[in-house]
């Protein structure tokens, strides 16, 4: 008789994923920070040269999420040091500045981003998964909730840029009142949130197994719309969401 395994000793490769990314976060030295800033600059400049590789790593490593948590370490250090510079430029105490970096990391980038690749993941495993044939040999494949969260850092860090240093910059012109700077901050936020939801769309476009995923772009058109909407009530994003914090 030939020896069998016991099913219960037996882990789905996804399910081992997320365990052995949070024990690399804690171990800095088997990070690839230089892959990790070549990947930024590209999101930035030719994001579909990073999913090109990102097919790559499917078929070296066997799946489609970062086994690097580089990009998500970076990432909020990058995001704490911007919010402590606006703190120090419209903060009023130490206090106001921990809560407000602390809610910045956490809320701004890995709870928001921990909610929307839970979303993403449901919904293009839920509905957007091309069919398989009844009869058909071919392996089932699905999105794994890892390379969402993936989807989410990489759309995350151009909307960085824009509306956390280079908004940094023109904030002194920004909070001003008047058509001019409310135009601009509509701007700054249409643009970056577009892009955010473009790459949103590249990242899940790239798998082959799925299929409608122009659903991810939906949101743009939203934007648009809401755009002439916020100058013609005179709704400046940028006093909105400083006065939130400052």
């Amino acid at each position: 008789m030939l020896p069998t395994t016991a099913g219960r000793g037996l882990r789905h490769p996804q399910q081992q994923q997320l365990p052995h990314y949070l024990r690399r976060i804690v171990k800095w030295r088997q990070m690839d920070v230089e892959y990790t800033f070549w990947q930024m600059l590209h999101l930035c400049t030719a994001p579909k040269v990073v999913y090109q590789h990102t097919k790559y790593h499917k078929q070296t490593k066997n799946q489609w999420a970062r086994d690097d948590p580089a990009f998500t370490v970076i990432s909020s250090i990058f995001l704490a040091l911007a919010a402590s510079a606006y703190c120090a430029a419209y903060g009023s105490s130490f206090l106001q500045a921990g809560v407000t970096v602390v809610g910045v990391v956490w809320l701004h980038f890995l709870l928001t981003g921990i909610s929307l690749a839970s979303i993403c993941w449901f919904l293009c495993n839920r509905y957007l998964r091309e069919e398989a044939a009844i009869h058909s040999h071919v392996v089932e494949q699905r999105v794994e909730w890892l390379y969402a969260f993936d989807v989410h850092c990489n759309a995350y860090f151009p909307l960085f840029i824009v509306l956390y240093v280079i908004h940094y910059f023109f904030s002194p012109l920004l909070i001003l009142r008047g058509f001019v700077p409310t135009l601009l901050s509509n701007l700054f936020f249409l643009v970056s949130l577009s892009y955010y939801h473009y790459l949103s769309f590249l990242g899940y476009d790239v798998l082959p197994f799925l299929e409608r995923t122009t659903f991810f772009l939906y949101p743009v058109a939203v934007l648009v719309v809401l755009f002439p909407c916020a100058l013609l009530t005179g709704f400046n994003p940028t006093r909105f969401v400083l006065g939130l914090y400052f």
